[in-house]
């Protein structure tokens, strides 16, 4: 497996991509971030609807976001252009004439769920029946609290370490994972349209590191993880424990400790990605304790996949070219880039 992939150097634009926490952009001020190497800058208007607009004045290239709020407009404080929520300048304070081509990108936005989704490509194809569901981080069923890393890494190799949990046994050995007994489970792997499914079960072990902290059982446990990874990077992922003999790999979860995780990639440049994140509980959900210490532990883990990606990164940067053996651990991640790199090249095709 080479990691000269095509999706590494070239992102896919006509795509959903979770562009920041709903929180993260307010009522007053602005955000600035960058996604798949375009400048955006976000504000919500006096209706409090996300506006996403490019970073970049159309006269001499001055970055909005020092600009100035003034209602639903912006202004560029380089040469003062005004600048309304659907990107087109509305004021020169040097002449009355305004050109036609006196605008700015606008973005198509949907905010969702606690989360911001922003259309990198034509506008046109803005389909939102194609944002994956992961009403699970505002649904009041499940508690969890919100997470953002930001990654010096190319997106593809975050990816990786989502579609390839062989990892948790080494890794995260006494934090999320657990025994070695894990890594030799092979998990059930299939392709679904824009997505690929990975089932796996660890049945008759010790329950994982974490979990001490959360919830106790007499013996050892079934543990599953269940998820998809949709393009270009969303995680979505049923796991758990309940106590073995129970019948959870029969789907009859009794006295289990149930999570979901929503996750997202987003590639910030070639060399560095923003990481969106929420692990949720579905038990004891009137005890704050519980979310504190799985989100305490779920960050742990997070910077230990952070610490060993990032050092994967720094020797790739030394010869990107450098081939990898393929193994049958990888076929879940093999079958994502493979169909990541087939969007990027039907969709770099038409255009």
């Amino acid at each position: 497996m080479s990691t000269a992939t095509t999706a590494s150097t070239i992102f896919l634009k006509n795509t959903w991509y979770v562009a920041a926490w709903s929180h993260e952009i307010k009522a007053e001020g602005m955000l600035a971030r960058t996604i798949t190497r375009l400048p955006l800058i976000f504000w919500r208007d006096q209706d409090g609807r996300v506006v996403a607009l490019l970073d970049r004045c159309c006269h001499r290239a001055a970055p909005l976001s020092k600009g100035r709020r003034e209602g639903d407009c912006i202004r560029c404080m380089y040469h003062g252009l005004l600048f309304n929520s659907a990107g087109q300048c509305v004021e020169i304070p040097s002449q009355e004439f305004i050109p036609p081509a006196a605008k700015v990108r606008a973005f198509p936005v949907v905010e969702r769920s606690k989360w911001v989704w922003i259309w990198m490509g034509e506008p046109t194809k803005a389909d939102a029946s194609l944002i994956p569901d992961t009403h699970y981080l505002d649904d009041p069923g499940w508690r969890g609290t919100p997470g953002y890393l930001h990654y010096n890494a190319n997106y593809v190799l975050i990816a990786d370490n989502l579609l390839d949990f062989s990892h948790l046994s080494y890794v995260h050995a006494t934090t999320l994972g657990g025994s070695a007994k894990y890594a030799g489970t092979r998990p059930k792997v299939t392709r679904e349209g824009r997505s690929v499914h990975v089932e796996r079960w660890l049945i008759d072990d010790e329950p994982a590191p974490f979990l001490r902290n959360l919830k106790t059982w007499p013996g050892n446990v079934d543990r599953w993880n269940i998820y998809e990874v949709v393009l270009p990077g969303v995680l979505l992922m049923d796991s758990g424990s309940a106590a073995t003999g129970t019948g959870a790999p029969e789907g009859n979860r009794v006295d289990a400790a149930s999570f979901f995780g929503c996750q997202a990639v987003t590639p910030e440049t070639e060399k560095t990605s923003h990481y969106f994140f929420q692990q949720s509980h579905g038990f004891a959900l009137d005890d704050p304790a519980v979310t504190e210490s799985l989100t305490t532990s779920v960050l742990a883990g997070f910077m230990e996949d952070k610490d060993i990606i990032l050092a994967q990164q720094r020797i790739l940067d030394l010869d990107p070219d450098a081939p990898m053996l393929a193994l049958r651990m990888d076929t879940a991640l093999a079958s994502f880039r493979t169909m990541l790199d087939k969007a990027i090249a039907e969709e770099s095709a038409q255009t």
